[in-house]
Parts: structure tokens; C-alpha cells; sequence
């Protein structure tokens, strides 16, 4: 009987990876969903019987085993690289020309080229090893990823054993994405559950892809393109790129079938513009298109300089823009009280995602762009820039009224002010203003601050509104108990955040500086501070001119920290804070001689996937750099990670040197070795 079992386990796997290949990588379903189900619904109870012959290629076992504790790190073979990018015309025309130049006699007047989309999501790497999924990683920093491979294995386009005859040990390449629609209606279900949504489908598959907890991904619409190699052995790979995905697509992988085969120049530019035609009408997000040299031997004869092939490049598509209704302007209360215009638009597609907000950043703006309630305007968004209105395209009417900077509060009622010379009007309410307690404590407990996981912006909008929390330091006398009063707040959940509070206790004192919330200090600035006074008594004693002194602190900053440390109210609750048990170690300042960074300022936009931004700043000061908050003529590199902001816009402006991560990446590691040496 088991013999049987074992045979009809075989057959079943073999019928239901064959429905799997066909509808999601040919995308020509032919069997019925219902006869679909029935296989799977046989498998399982097969496998249930006999659990001695559930492997883990069994279709049945996308979604298993518990929640990972975490990431193990994956060293890659052949390193995961970037690619250089191409914004015009001319700049494809030089891509071509050097190719050429390099191949000499070698190349035809016309080359082959390989184009597809580029797709806007999270690289990823996958071992097959005799056909089966040995391994999945992302790309991390390009030399070390995360293992990821149980939550690969929910993907259901990435097979878990390849068809045909591949190669007995063979790593491919590819991109997770999440299509447009997925997301959408992920956003929606999140929004239902009070829980927090995404803000673009390549956050949102990153996210997907990073959950400790495999059944979590497989919930989440994640698909996936192939595109590449890495280590081969015990087999032979195609002499062309579009050999290479056609081998690919042979084996059961999912490749982009908007790719092409294309012949010089004129053929990248044309691919360039069709796909640009089609780009709103694609069921996922892309930011550019890739071409790669088609030969294989004259890749490698081409080589690579120390990030990125010489052989390939990113083609990006400018801005989007759009146009949209403005329907109301309201003023949004920070922490530091600065009220902040934002224009709420009839929603609209524009970059990748549904826009409904805009920041107008201050009154000023708002009269200089003559934005209107019920205007017509133009939105553009540039990837993960953050959007902007561009233009006023049409008055509601000519005698609208406009945009005045309210005189009271909207929230606590207190007075505004607006200091002279300053763009920002502030509410003069402090910690007595809901909204600015709000968001201190938000802040406060932020990731890249004191780190408090599971205290999100519901449970901290509910601990303010109930007064449960006045001022950071109430955080950490919060008990299992008053939690449990709070909406969708359970037992476990609420003993976890009592916990995760507890943890947070031990910090760094750059951390701390950034999560008291000082006016203009971010983590740059913090670390500067921490760096150069050592212990936080030093910098409460400290004046002004004595703050001044801190590398790239100016006289307006200095002015700012030294009224927040000499606040009586401020020093009552760090005061507090301490005596909660929150503690670190004092900071020795790093000597920069002979670093190999010296004299070199680093500003840092952005998220970055395999550090954190706290961990960049101090491995850039431990080389001997300077990390600023913000960037001018005299910043050597900006970094970029995902979800850049205006520095990125204002290093363009100014001609500043951009670093991506994989760039950064290989810069510090070439770094660390001349400070070796």
C-alpha cells in the first residue's frame, strides 16, 4: 500500500507542477481550477497518511514550518552587482560606442542586444542543486544577502524543482515584484485590519519577502522574473543572453516576456520608447529598461569594473506627472510644532503608486505655486521620490480665495508663530498639544530611534488619547495591564510590547539624541554631537558657542539644541528616562589621520537593505569621513537607498557624486582594506 502511495505521490506532484508551469509561467492555464484543487486536496491527504514522504519540493509545502527567528547571512560565489545608468539618448549612444571601442575588430557595425523592463522590486538569488531548490538569498550589499529560502518557496512561480535538463548545480537570478493589482488589494486588506499599508509595490515586496514568518509571505501576492546566472557546474550555459533565457524559461523558470532581441542602437532606443508606451498598461511597476550585450563570450571578454558589468545598463524613464483635483488643504501639526500644508487630491496613479496626498511644505509655497482649494493641478513622482505638485494647471475660478496661514492651532487651539527669517510657522502649545506629543512619541520610538517594535502609530495615537503617555519617559512605566485596554491589544501582544520597551532601554547615545526629537538634529547630527562631547552631562552643560564648535553644527542648530538641553522641562524627562534604567556606553571620538576617508563628507538618503542607516554613519566616521544631515558643494558622495528623498534631487542639482548601495558597498569595503594595509 505505501508502494502505491508512493507512486500515486509521484504522479500527483508531477500533474500539479506541470498546471503550475503552465499557468503561471506560460500563462496558458489547461487544467480546470477545480481539477486543480482536487489534486491538491489528494496530495495532502496522501501526504498526511504517509508523512514520511512529504519532501520539501512537495507542492504542498510552499507554506510550512514556524516563523524564523531570523536571517541567516549568505556569502554569494559570484558577487550580485549593479548596474550603471543610462537617463538619455546620448547616454545610450556612448554605452554602444564604448562597447565597440573595447571589442575593436571583434564587433559588428550593429550589435545583438537582449532589452527588457526593469523591474522596480528586490533582487533575489536561487541555488537549484540536481534540479531541487536548494537555497534562495537576497542581494543584500552584492557579496552578502539574507537567507530567504523558505519564503521564496511560497512563491508559487518559482518552481521547486526545475523541468528539462539543467545543469547539476546551477544559481539563478531574477527580481520579486509584486504586480499593481496585488498590492492594491493587499493595501486594501491591511487598511481594513487597522493595520499600516505599504507605500509602493517594491516596499511592499521587499517587506513581503523579509517576514520572519514564512505564512505571512505566502499570503502576500509576490511574483517573480528571471533574468541571470551565477555559479554553474556540472552543465554548459548558451554562448547568448537570449539563449540564456530561453534555457531559463526551458527549466520551468518565469522570464519577462516583454524581453527582446534588438540590433544596435536604433533597436535599444526604439525598445525604449515602446516600452514607455506600454509602461501604464503593465501589470507591475518598472522604472526603466535593461540591455544587455547578447553575446556571452564577449561579456566576459568585456568584464566588469568594480560594480557593474560593462556590458549592460539601466535605461531610466523621467518623472511621471499627472493631473488631479486638489479637494481640500489642511495644516498637519509636527513634533517640533511646525505646521506643515498638505494638499488632499481626488486620488490618482502617478510613479508606481496611488497618490492621494502632497505635502506644500510651508505657507510660502503654497503662495509662490498660487495652490487653491478645487485647482487643477500636475503631480509628478520620480520613483521613490516623495511626490510634488508641479504646477497649478487651472484656478477653480478666478476669485477663489486663498491659502491663509491659520493664526490658532487646528489641534490644541494655542497660538502660531512664525519666527522672522524662518519658513515655518510653529504651534506655540508644546507637549500640551495632542499632535505634537503624538508624534514626539512616534519619533521617539522609531526604528532608526529607540527601536520600540510593535509600537505602531495606532497603539501610540490611543496611549496619547487616553493620556496614558505625556512624555517618553511614561513609555516605561507602562504596564501588560493598561495595554490590554487598548483596541486589537491582546494578552501576548501587549506582554511583547512591554518587553520590546524593556529591551529598548539599552542604547547608544546617538540614538538617544535622535529619539529625544531636538529641532533639526537627525542622526547625523546626533552622532556628531555624541562623537564630539562623549557623555550626555557634557552636552546639557554645554552653550551655544560651545555646541558650535560640533562638526557641521551651525549657529541656528546650535541656538536649537542648546534651548532644547536647557529646557527645564526637557531635562525633567530625560531625567526620567534615566532613571527608568535607560542607558549606553559614552563615545570615545574616532581620530581621522591617515583614514582613508578623511576629509570626505558623506550625506546618506534613503533606506538601505543590508545595514542600517546608524550602521553606515559609523562605519563612514570609523574610516575617517564626515556625515552630514545635508548635502552642498562640498559633500564628496551621497548615498542612495530605496525611498530617497530631496537630498538625492538637490545632489543632482549641485552635481554631487550618487553612490547606490552596491557602490557604497564596494567603496567601503575598498576602504577598509587601504586602512588595513
Amino acid at each position: 500500500m505505501k508502494r502505491d502511495a508512493e507512486r500515486r505521490i509521484a504522479e500527483l506532484r508531477q500533474q500539479i507542477g506541470q498546471a503550475d508551469y503552465q499557468y503561471y509561467v506560460l500563462d496558458s492555464p489547461e487544467l480546470p481550477d477545480g481539477d486543480y484543487d482536487k489534486l491538491m486536496v489528494e496530495l495532502r491527504a496522501l501526504e498526511a497518511e504517509f508523512p514520511d514522504l512529504v519532501t520539501p519540493d512537495s507542492p504542498t509545502q510552499r507554506v510550512s514550518g514556524e516563523a524564523l527567528g531570523a536571517f541567516g547571512v549568505v556569502t554569494h560565489k559570484v558577487p550580485m552587482l549593479s548596474l550603471d545608468n543610462a537617463f538619455t539618448d546620448e547616454d545610450v549612444i556612448a554605452f554602444d560606442r564604448r562597447i565597440h571601442e573595447r571589442l575593436a575588430s571583434n564587433a559588428p557595425a550593429n550589435l545583438e542586444y537582449v532589452a527588457e523592463p526593469k523591474l522596480d522590486g528586490l533582487a533575489v538569488t536561487v541555488i537549484y542543486r540536481d534540479g531541487k531548490l536548494e537555497r534562495a538569498a537576497t542581494r543584500g550589499d552584492g557579496v552578502k544577502g539574507e537567507d530567504v529560502t523558505a519564503n521564496v518557496r511560497t512563491i508559487h512561480k518559482v518552481p521547486h524543482k526545475l523541468k528539462g535538463n539543467p545543469p547539476s548545480v546551477v544559481e539563478v537570478r531574477g527580481e520579486v515584484f509584486m504586480p499593481i493589482k496585488g498590492f492594491a488589494r493587499m493595501n486594501r486588506l491591511l487598511r481594513e485590519q487597522g493595520e499600516k499599508v505599504y507605500v509602493n509595490p517594491r516596499n511592499s515586496a521587499a517587506g513581503s519577502l523579509r517576514q520572519l514568518d514564512p505564512r505571512i509571505t505566502a499570503k502576500r501576492p509576490l511574483d517573480m522574473f528571471f533574468y541571470a546566472t551565477g555559479i554553474v557546474e556540472g552543465g554548459t550555459l548558451p554562448d547568448t543572453q537570449w539563449g540564456l533565457l530561453k534555457a531559463l524559461k526551458s527549466w520551468g523558470l518565469p522570464v519577462s516576456p516583454e524581453a527582446t532581441l534588438v540590433e544596435g542602437v536604433q533597436g535599444l532606443l526604439g525598445y525604449f520608447q515602446n516600452i514607455g508606451k506600454k509602461r501604464s498598461s503593465l501589470t507591475y511597476q518598472i522604472d526603466g529598461v535593461v540591455y544587455k550585450l547578447n553575446s556571452r563570450p564577449d561579456q566576459e571578454r568585456l568584464g566588469f569594473v568594480s560594480r557593474a558589468p560593462r556590458w549592460a545598463t539601466a535605461h531610466k524613464y523621467p518623472a511621471e506627472e499627472a493631473t488631479t483635483t486638489v479637494s481640500k488643504i489642511e495644516f498637519q501639526v509636527g513634533r517640533t510644532g511646525a505646521l506643515t500644508p498638505v494638499a488632499r487630491l481626488e486620488p490618482v496613479f502617478v510613479g508606481g503608486v496611488t497618490v492621494t496626498n502632497v505635502t506644500l511644505h510651508n505657507i510660502d509655497e503654497v503662495r509662490r505655486k498660487d495652490v487653491r482649494v478645487g485647482d487643477t493641478v500636475v503631480v509628478r513622482r520620480a520613483g521613490d521620490v516623495i511626490p510634488e505638485v508641479v504646477r497649478v494647471v487651472k484656478h477653480v475660478s478666478d476669485d477663489a480665495p486663498q491659502i491663509e496661514l491659520p493664526e490658532k492651532c487646528p489641534v490644541c487651539g494655542s497660538e502660531v508663530v512664525r519666527a522672522e527669517g524662518e519658513a515655518a510657522a510653529r504651534c506655540t502649545g508644546g507637549f500640551t498639544c495632542r499632535a505634537q506629543r503624538q508624534e514626539s512619541i512616534r519619533h521617539f520610538a522609531a526604528r532608526r530611534a529607540m527601536d520600540i517594535e510593535g509600537l505602531g502609530d495606532k497603539i501610540v495615537e490611543q496611549l496619547v488619547e487616553q493620556e496614558l503617555v505625556k512624555s517618553p519617559a511614561d513609555l516605561y512605566g507602562l504596564t501588560a495591564e493598561q495595554l490590554t485596554e487598548l483596541e486589537r491589544m491582546g494578552e501576548k501582544s501587549a506582554e511583547k510590547l512591554v518587553e520590546a520597551i524593556a529591551k529598548s532601554k539599552d542604547t547608544t547615545l546617538p540614538r538617544f539624541l535622535f529619539a529625544l526629537g531636538i529641532p533639526d538634529v537627525g542622526e547625523a547630527t546626533a552622532l556628531a554631537l555624541a562623537q564630539h562631547f562623549g557623555k550626555l552631562e557634557k552636552l546639557l552643560d554645554a552653550s551655544a558657542d560651545e555646541i558650535q564648535q560640533v562638526q557641521d553644527v551651525g549657529p541656528v542648530v546650535a541656538a536649537e539644541v542648546a534651548s532644547f538641553v536647557g529646557s527645564t522641562e526637557h531635562r525633567k524627562v530625560i531625567a526620567r528616562l534615566r532613571e527608568a534604567g535607560v542607558h549606553w556606553a559614552d563615545v570615545e571620538k574616532p581620530s581621522v589621520e591617515g583614514q582613508p576617508f578623511a576629509g570626505m563628507t558623506f550625506v546618506i538618503t534613503g533606506t538601505l537593505d543590508s545595514m542600517s542607516r546608524e550602521e553606515a554613519q559609523e562605519a563612514l566616521v570609523a574610516l575617517g569621513a564626515k556625515v552630514s544631515g545635508s548635502v552642498s558643494k562640498k559633500t564628496r558622495y551621497v548615498v542612495v537607498g530605496a525611498d530617497a528623498g530631496s537630498k538625492l534631487k538637490k545632489a543632482t542639482e549641485l552635481g554631487v557624486e550618487t553612490l547606490d548601495e552596491a557602490q557604497f558597498a564596494a567603496l567601503l569595503a575598498e576602504a577598509r582594506k587601504k586602512g588595513r594595509g
